[in-house]
C-alpha cells in the first residue's frame, strides 16, 4: 500500500483498516467488555498540559536515550504484539528489522509467530523478549534459557494476564486462536484480496514458533496453538514466578503490566531492574486505570535507579513528552507499530517511528527544552481531577 502521504499514526490506522478483513483488524483494535479502557488510555494523555519556556536555545535537540544498559536513538520502543505474522507475513521479523534500522528496542511477543532465535538473528542488538508465566515451570525455564542463549538483551516478564478476558469483538467475529475459518470470514477475505493473497501465498495460518518445541512432533499451526492454550493463562501463579525468573535470567529484567505502586515496590525488591507500566493495551481489565495516570505514583514509589517505561495510548510525540515529564525513561508503542507493519512491512514501521520521533523533536523545541533528559514535572500541568476528562479527537474514526 502507498503510505508516502501518511502524516500521522491515525493515517496508518486507516490504511491498516482498509487492508485487513474486519475480523483481523478488530483483533488488533479491540479491547474488552465495553472498551472503556481503550478510550481512557488515549483520553488520559489529553488531560495533561505541557508548559513551555521561551528564549531558550533549541536549535539542536538531543533525543538519544540510555535504557537497559544500551544507547538508543530516542526514548521509544516497539512493544510486544502477538500474532503479528497473521497480519503481515514475517511480521515479527519486519518489526525487529525496523527497530534495528531506527536504533530503538523491539520486544518480541511471547505469542509471536517468529521465534526467539529469528529475532536475535535479524536484530541482535535491539531484540528483547517477552515472557509469560505458564502452567509448566520447566517450559518457563527453557524459554528463559533460549532467550539468554540467543543473546536477547533484556527479558520482559508480563504479569497482567491471570485469566482470559472478554474480548467481544473477537467473539462476534469468531476470530479466536487456533483460527477456524467460517463462511463470514471467507467473505471478508474475498473483499480484501491483497491481504488474502499474501496470507495464503505464505502458507496460511503461521505457527506460534516459540511454542513449537513444546507441541507434538510435526504439529501444524493449529496443534501448536492448542499446545499453547493448554499452558496459558496460568491463574495459580504468584510472586514466586518472579523469584524463579530472576534466578535464571542473567541480564536486565523488566516486569510488565504493573499499575499499583505497591506491586512496583515488590517487583524491585525481587530483583527487577525496570517496570513497564501497562494495562495490556486495555485488553484485560476494562476498568483498569490508564497507565499514564499511574506513572507518577509508581515513579515516586521506586528508587531513581529503577528504569520505568510505559505503553498504552501513545499516538503522538506530545504523548511521549508527557510520559517523560511524569518520570518515564521511555515509551513503547504496540498498535501503531502493527499498523506500520501491516501497511508497509519494515518500511511502514520505520515511517511510523519517524513520524513520532519528528513530533517528539518538534514538541521538545516548542517547549524550550533541548534534551529529553531534561524533561520533568516543571514542564507539565497535572489534570484537574474535578473536571470531566477531555476526550481526544476521533479523527473521523
Amino acid at each position: 500500500m502507498n503510505f508516502d502521504k501518511a502524516i500521522n499514526v491515525e493515517d496508518f490506522r486507516r490504511l491498516a483498516k482498509r487492508r485487513l478483513p474486519r475480523m483481523a483488524f478488530d483483533f488488533i483494535e479491540g479491547g474488552c467488555d465495553d472498551e472503556l479502557g481503550l478510550r481512557e488510555n488515549e483520553a488520559a494523555f489529553a488531560a495533561y498540559r505541557l508548559l513551555p519556556r521561551y528564549l531558550v536555545d533549541v536549535s539542536k535537540r538531543e533525543l538519544a536515550t540510555a535504557l537497559a544498559g544500551q544507547r538508543f536513538a530516542a526514548p521509544i520502543g516497539i512493544a510486544p504484539t502477538g500474532a503479528a505474522g497473521v497480519f503481515r507475513p514475517e511480521g515479527d521479523r519486519e518489526l525487529a528489522r525496523a527497530a534495528a534500522a531506527a536504533n530503538v528496542p523491539f520486544v518480541m511477543s511471547a505469542n509471536s509467530n517468529g521465534s526467539i532465535e529469528e529475532a536475535a538473528a535479524v536484530a541482535p542488538e535491539h531484540s528483547w523478549f517477552q515472557l509469560y508465566g505458564l502452567k509448566d515451570p520447566v517450559i518457563i525455564a527453557d524459554k528463559v534459557r533460549r532467550a539468554a542463549g540467543a543473546g536477547m538483551k533484556a527479558l520482559v516478564l508480563s504479569v497482567d494476564v491471570p485469566l482470559h478476558s472478554n474480548r467481544e469483538r473477537n467473539r462476534r467475529n469468531g476470530f479466536t486462536m487456533p483460527l477456524r475459518v467460517t463462511p463470514a470470514m471467507a467473505l471478508q477475505a474475498l473483499l480484501h484480496p491483497g491481504w488474502t493473497i499474501d496470507y495464503f501465498r505464505n502458507g496460511g495460518l503461521p505457527p506460534m514458533k516459540n511454542y513449537s518445541p513444546y507441541a507434538p512432533k510435526g504439529a501444524d499451526a493449529a496443534a501448536v496453538g492448542s499446545a499453547f492454550a493448554s499452558l496459558f493463562p496460568a491463574p495459580a501463579l504468584t510472586w514466586s514466578l518472579l523469584d524463579d525468573v530472576r534466578r535464571l535470567w542473567p541480564r536486565k529484567l523488566f516486569v510488565k503490566g504493573i499499575l499499583h505502586p505497591d506491586d512496583a515496590v515488590r517487583a524491585v525488591a525481587a530483583g527487577a531492574d525496570g517496570i513497564m507500566v501497562s494495562n495490556h493495551g486495555a485488553r484485560q481489565l476494562d476498568r483498569a486505570p490508564a497507565p499514564i495516570d499511574m506513572l507518577p505514583a509508581i515513579r515516586s514509589a521506586v528508587p531513581d535507579r529503577v528504569e520505568i517505561t510505559l505503553d498504552g495510548g501513545v499516538r503522538r510525540g506530545a504523548d511521549i513528552v508527557t510520559a517523560l515529564c511524569l518520570g518515564a525513561n521511555a515509551v513503547f508503542i504496540g498498535r501503531p507499530a502493527l499498523y506500520g507493519a501491516i501497511v508497509g512491512g519494515a518500511a511502514g514501521v520505520n515511517k511510523v517511528l519517524s513520524l513520532l520521533i519528528s513530533e517528539l523533536e518538534m514538541v521538545l523545541g516548542q517547549m524550550g527544552c533541548a534534551r529529553t533528559a531534561d524533561l520533568g514535572p516543571q514542564f507539565i500541568i497535572m489534570p484537574d481531577r474535578d473536571r470531566a476528562r477531555m476526550a481526544p479527537p476521533n479523527n473521523g474514526r
